[in-house]
């Protein structure tokens, strides 16, 4: 089947002739969507996995997966894995008491915390093997979300059934950017200790069989930082969803609104050159502010940019929003900007394009490959660079020509390339080769 019939008929079933629909096991340590892009993936590709016929039961940890419902979903589960939720709010770090321990998957879990790491793949990958030995036969196979724990290795005769992994793009980017940050030894022995997790998860990525990536740029990151052969990584892009993410001419554009996705203080995402970008186009442009949709740091770089350079009512964050009304956010504004210097497929950029935003983005990671050629369907500008930002979010806040031009290209581009009924079915087509692969016997 073509990728337009794909797309023209998302909802017809399994396409491929005598192809019984998968009972799919689908697991992510930390799966809600407001958490990241993690538990985004697992909502939408979970979503559209049913629609397609197959049986898709989510399998998840605290914050818990949100999964969407519908008549159309009735194959579509979620079966909650409890950890001990050490991160939680309103006591983030939390000691637990004597009666929450179950076993020592418990102790290690606090253990890690004690010690400064981050024990959340390791500890949900053996809980989740100890679910699916005891489930056996359950799933035709089981496709991991970026967990990489050892408890997910030892093949069908560990978890029951072939394994497939999303790989997002290597968390060693992330540590990397994180260390290149750090003001001091201090936090730079802080950091490694919180990654410490990102060693286990190289060791185990070189011996899976069977690797889904979401962009060209993490294909290569993954085989240059994880050492995966690069014949066991297939791409297969994410996307929006078109229907939600679309234009509405009701919604009146603010003028001067420029909005972006983003934590506050994590490096990787290149806020604090947006603040310092918004700064020296408020010279030019006073109407130009920023609404974030993200958490405020109450201390950190990007408080302290706000402050040095008077901005405190010209940014706005913004958090706990339905996807309605985040929709709404994304259409009221004049441009939306992707400030990351990595990105291994960039969510946000998609969206916004798919809402006929105009988009200023860097060219950090794969984010080229998502927002297209510069002047056709976005502005595109060198990572970490606050001055050609603000330069580029200058030409489209004053020009409406160019922003209707970037608008409709962007969303044309969303439509022909990125939507998750083509993940689905790209995702599909992995999981019958590692079962085809299992029943032939092959090892690669």
């Amino acid at each position: 089947m073509t990728a337009e019939a794909i797309e023209a008929s998302p909802r017809q079933g399994v396409t491929a002739a005598g192809d019984r629909p998968l009972r799919i096991a689908l697991l992510t340590y930390k799966g809600n969507p407001f958490c990241g892009g993690q538990g985004v993936y697992v909502r939408h590709l979970s979503r559209e996995l049913a629609r397609l016929g197959h049986t898709v039961e989510v399998i998840g940890s605290q914050p818990y997966p949100v999964l969407d419902e519908g008549e159309d979903l009735a194959g579509l589960t979620l079966t909650e894995i409890a950890s001990l939720d050490l991160y939680r709010s309103p006591d983030p770090f939390r000691t637990p008491k004597r009666e929450e321990y179950r076993d020592w998957i418990d102790a290690l879990e606090v253990a890690t915390m004690w010690t400064g790491g981050f024990p959340e793949p390791l500890t949900f990958s053996l809980r989740a093997r100890r679910m699916l030995a005891a489930r056996r036969g359950d799933f035709d196979v089981v496709h991991d979300n970026q967990t990489l724990g050892y408890g997910l290795l030892g093949g069908p005769r560990a978890i029951g059934a072939p394994l497939v992994t999303t790989i997002h793009h290597p968390i060693t980017v992330d540590r990397q950017l994180e260390l290149d940050a750090a003001a001091d030894w201090k936090r730079r022995a802080s950091v490694r200790r919180w990654y410490a997790f990102t060693g286990m998860q190289k060791k185990v990525a070189r011996r899976l069989p069977s690797v889904l990536t979401v962009s060209g740029t993490s294909r290569q990151e993954i085989v240059d930082h994880l050492g995966v052969r690069e014949d066991r990584i297939k791409v297969v892009h994410i996307g929006a969803d078109t229907d939600l993410w679309s234009p509405d001419p009701s919604v009146a554009e603010i003028p001067g609104r420029i909005v972006t996705t983003s934590s506050a203080d994590v490096p990787l995402k290149g806020l604090i050159h947006l603040i310092e970008a918004l700064a020296k186009l408020r010279t030019e442009n006073p109407d130009a502010h920023l609404v974030v949709v993200g958490r405020r740091a109450e201390d950190g770089p990007v408080a302290a940019a706000i402050e040095r350079y008077g901005l405190d009512g010209a940014v706005e964050f913004v958090k706990g929003i339905s996807d309605a009304e985040l929709v709404d956010l994304v259409r009221s504004a004049q441009v939306s900007c992707v400030p990351s210097l990595y990105e291994g497929f960039s969510l946000p950029a998609a969206e916004a394009m798919a809402t006929g935003t105009a988009l200023v983005a860097t060219t950090g990671g794969a984010i080229p490959e998502v927002a297209g050629p510069d002047g056709e369907t976005c502005l595109a500008v060198p990572p970490a660079d606050a001055g050609a930002l603000a330069a580029a979010l200058g030409r489209v806040l004053g020009d409406p020509g160019l922003r209707a031009r970037l608008g409709a290209a962007g969303r044309e581009r969303v439509l022909a390339n990125f939507t998750w009924a083509r993940a689905a079915q790209g995702t599909a087509e992995l999981y019958r080769e590692a079962v085809a692969r299992q029943g032939a016997g092959v090892r690669r």
